[in-house]
């Protein structure tokens, strides 16, 4: 069996990211609820801490890969499905034009770059987690 044929994927694996993505946007969406309800600023926060830990997690998942070996089938599930499915890069930029739009401009920076922040940095902290167990 050659290298490629090992690691195509297959219908099993595609289910399984399928219902992993499912589960990471039910979470999403049970967590940006949780913040928005609760926060009166218009900055959307619930969307940087989904997309931030999901950094985390799947920076962490990467180190895993790099420095352990995990699983190419586990990260490809966690990763990304659940990861996938959990972060959303789409939402946030919406919620970026939606601040600049209703005129607070300053906000929109704030979140955009803070957010941006947030991710890369959740991302680096994973891998450098991974990469010290």
């Amino acid at each position: 069996m050659t290298a490629t044929a090992a690691h195509s994927p297959t219908l099993g694996l595609a289910l399984l990211v399928a219902l992993a993505g499912g589960v990471g946007a039910m979470a999403r969406a049970l967590l940006i609820h949780y913040f928005s309800v609760r926060r009166p600023d218009p900055l959307p926060i619930g969307t940087v801490v989904v997309n931030a830990s999901g950094s985390l997690v799947l920076g962490f998942l990467t180190g895993l890969s790099i420095y352990h070996g995990l699983a190419p089938r586990l990260l490809s599930v966690v990763g990304i499905g659940l990861c996938g499915g959990y972060t959303t890069f789409s939402t946030a930029s919406w919620e970026s034009l939606h601040l600049v739009r209703s005129g607070q401009r300053w906000a929109a920076v704030v979140y955009t770059f803070g957010g941006l922040a947030a991710c890369v940095g959740g991302a680096v902290a994973g891998l450098a987690m991974a990469a010290v167990i």
